[in-house]
């Protein structure tokens, strides 16, 4: 296949992870240009590749690069690990102009993302998280919650989650984890109020030392991947306190996340490709549809 990535988020971490996880993959390009945020314009060099970065204020332009670049359908499809701020106003953009895209960013309004996006007949992979291994355990909890709701009743969830100190927001897989987890304590009405018990670990000290405040809190991060680390505990505890079953997921570094993010864009460039006639998917529709 001949497919482009318009990276957007660059010069971000995350942005260089997944721009050379697309230079290294077989029949993926790395687009010339990209959307970045303000006061970020200019020009980014990843793995030999010169990308022009637009301020939000040059969108338009961008978009008509891209329209005259990679005229064909499937041709070319955007990755967007940006800001929170910026999920909702990129969504809207990618819909106007048709770009189909793979949104890795947390935050925003998800419900008007996920509306605009269909409203506008867009193709998209919208998902809280692009690694493959964690989105199978999550859906796995998600059928065991459908499953044996309840089982675990009088259980109380606790969940710890640890990311570098320039993660703005609150996991979205945590979220996701803990809604499923809530199902099998009998308590399936997870609000926002739940979610902002999710205890967030930013600082760098708590970090090396094992994040959180009780013997249920992170495993220690180790110093190199302070800056790019993705630890969780989720734990349920009897009412007594005498039976405890944990969950765990220890991510170190970007590497899992960028070549998921690339997975999905690929797989998303075949259905537009196709024409399919589902147009938004998640993960999970990339894991069982074979876009792995």
């Amino acid at each position: 296949m001949n497919l482009a990535i318009m990276m957007n988020g660059l010069p971000g971490a995350m942005g260089r992870e997944i721009a050379s996880a697309a230079i290294r993959r077989e029949g993926v390009t790395l687009a010339p240009f990209a959307l970045t945020g303000a006061g970020m314009g200019g020009e980014v060099e990843v793995d030999g590749v010169t990308v022009r970065l637009y301020e939000p204020s040059e969108k338009e332009e961008c978009a008509r690069l891209a329209k005259e670049a990679y005229p064909e359908a499937g041709s070319l499809v955007c990755i967007d690990f940006t800001h929170p701020t910026a999920v909702n106003g990129n969504a809207e953009w990618y819909g106007a102009n048709r770009l189909p895209f793979v949104m890795g960013t947390t935050g925003g309004d998800r419900d008007a993302l996920f509306g605009v996006t269909r409203e506008s007949g867009t193709y998209a992979v919208i998902a809280p998280n692009m690694a493959k291994q964690i989105v199978a355990l999550q859906a796995a909890l998600e059928q065991m919650a459908s499953d044996f709701g309840g089982s675990f009743e009088g259980y109380a969830l606790s969940v710890v989650e640890s990311h570098q100190s320039t993660k703005a927001d609150t996991s979205g897989t945590a979220k996701a984890v803990s809604t499923s987890l809530a199902k099998l304590t009998n308590e399936p009405d997870f609000t926002a109020d739940d979610y902002a018990q999710i205890q967030r670990v930013r600082d760098t000290d708590e970090q090396l030392a094992g994040g959180g405040s009780s013997h249920r809190g992170c495993s220690p991060v180790p110093e190199a991947f302070l800056g790019g680390h993705a630890f969780h505990t989720y734990a349920l505890t009897s009412a007594d306190g005498n039976v405890e079953f944990q969950f765990r997921h220890n991510v170190c570094g970007r590497s899992t996340y960028a070549e998921g993010s690339v997975d999905a864009a690929v797989f998303l460039a075949k259905r537009v490709g196709a024409a399919a006639e589902q147009r938004v998917y998640d993960m999970v529709d990339v894991l069982k549809m074979g876009g792995i």
